[in-house]
């Protein structure tokens, strides 16, 4: 879960973050952003995702390449923590705020996030390079290699209500980007990579394939509502991989 918290419907933010450069960009169409040797995993195409270029990253900010890691075999759910109630033209402003957030401010290379999903059910590209490949994030301490990270641009904590169009979001995001074989019902063994996590660094966990924040660190994210959603998530990510293979995938033995 990102920290910091934005303030929308003023011009000012927290002093955590730097001033915004810009007034929100209307976003008229997402812009699908995969190059064109993208190859859809599990038989699952590629959603529409709307690329950094559309919501203005400023690639001037971030520090280093993107990290490649192993084939994708987690999903980690997210929520950034600031209101629910924003008006989705105002999305790029936010992710700008939070890329600002998670580089200045919290000294990362880029975005933390590999992937964003607005109230509105769009999809947004995260830390650069992640769309083509399997890129290591900054959303997970622990377990930021062979996963995805994917945050909901609100908080969804008790009482809250997720909208539909956002779990179908998620699921999709999930059932593209696992790996082949993946079972997004079951579960996986990680092993940590940090002791700042609930696992001791070396320590070998057993997830759920999608999983929330809260699994692997000690955090309220994604929030009760949301959390609350992930059986959900999970059954509609393998209904899709089911739709596209005939059946759904399993975890291979081992």
């Amino acid at each position: 879960m990102w920290p910091h918290r934005i303030l929308l419907g003023a011009a000012v933010l927290p002093l955590t973050l730097l001033m915004l450069r810009d007034a929100p960009v209307p976003l008229v169409l997402p812009v699908p952003a995969a190059p064109a040797h993208e190859r859809p995993r599990g038989g699952v195409p590629q959603p529409v995702i709307v690329s950094r270029a559309a919501w203005h990253a400023d690639e001037g900010m971030v520090r280093e390449r993107a990290v490649y890691t192993g084939a994708v075999r987690a999903v980690f759910i997210h929520h950034t923590g600031e209101s629910s109630d924003y008006d989705c033209a105002d999305v790029p402003r936010m992710l700008r705020a939070v890329e600002e957030a998670h580089i200045e401010g919290n000294g990362w290379d880029d975005i933390g996030y590999n992937f964003l999903v607005d109230r509105c059910g769009t999809i947004y590209e995260g830390r650069a390079g992640g769309i083509g490949r399997a890129v290591r994030g900054a959303h997970t301490t622990g377990f930021n290699a062979d996963s995805v990270g994917i945050a909901v641009l609100g908080n969804y904590g008790r009482g809250a209500q997720v909208p539909p169009v956002v779990v179908r979001a998620l699921a999709k995001v999930a059932a593209w980007k696992l790996r082949p074989g993946s079972d997004p019902r079951g579960t996986v063994r990680l092993v940590s990579t940090n002791d700042a996590s609930r696992y001791p660094k070396g320590k070998a966990a057993v997830l759920h394939v999608i999983s929330g924040h809260r699994d692997a660190y000690q955090t309220n994210c994604p929030g009760e509502a949301l959390y609350g959603e992930l059986p959900a998530i999970r059954a509609a990510a393998a209904a899709l991989r089911a739709a596209r293979t005939g059946t759904a995938d399993a975890e291979p033995p081992r």
